[in-house]
């Protein structure tokens, strides 16, 4: 079963509060309001206590991230991607991930801020992240769930299947860092987004073919 190994596993309640109220300023504010202090005031906590838990005010929110995901994952399974080609069924992937990312415009540009930090300490934990997206990304070509005690389990795809998965969740994590510094809004995102799937896919089928 895929799982995010650390950060996978369930919080104790302290740590989950913890995390739950830098999500919670993160939403007010963004990055610059989850500051630690803050945070373990706003949680009543000590700040020492804070700090066992979490090395920095990124470790912090890529846990906030993983939580989030966790939350995506859950929809993904209740109402899998629709559609009869895997363009459709990749698209209302991504805009599904929109839809849950997005609407916090503050929360999700903190969090991709914490991601993209190049924090070496974080990579292990990102890498895990990236993986997880790409797994439901496979499920998504596929138009199939592999699901077991109510978590998604590693489909075992095949080496192509991962290579057009990897493709597409840089293209996406790339268009999410533009979106975050302004350069395009979320409709244009999301159409971008197709494009370069479409653009991902035929280039597949061309290569599969020998073309």
């Amino acid at each position: 079963m895929f799982q995010y190994g650390p950060m996978a596993e369930e919080m104790e309640p302290r740590a989950q509060r913890i995390v739950e109220t830098a999500v919670e300023l993160a939403e007010e504010g963004g990055f610059e309001a989850v500051r630690l202090r803050d945070v373990a005031s706003h949680a009543g906590v000590a700040l020492g206590t804070l700090y066992r838990r979490f090395d920095s005010k990124e470790d912090l929110l890529v846990a906030a991230l993983a939580m989030e995901t966790r939350n995506l994952e859950s929809r993904f399974i209740q109402r899998p991607p629709a559609g009869s080609t895997r363009l459709e069924r990749v698209s209302a992937y991504f805009a599904l991930v929109a839809r849950a990312m997005l609407r916090r415009p503050n929360l999700a540009r903190a969090l991709l801020k914490a991601g993209a930090s190049g924090d070496p300490g974080l990579s292990k934990k990102m890498a895990a992240y990236h993986e997880h997206i790409e797994r439901m990304i496979v499920m998504s070509l596929r138009g199939e769930l592999s699901i077991e005690s109510g978590q998604l389990v590693d489909p075992s795809a095949l080496a192509s299947e991962m290579r057009v998965a990897e493709a597409l969740n840089h293209i996406w994590f790339s268009l999410l860092v533009g979106w975050a510094s302004g350069l395009h809004s979320q409709p244009v995102l999301l159409e971008k987004m197709g494009s370069l799937a479409s653009l991902v896919l035929q280039g597949e089928g061309n290569a599969e073919r020998g073309d």
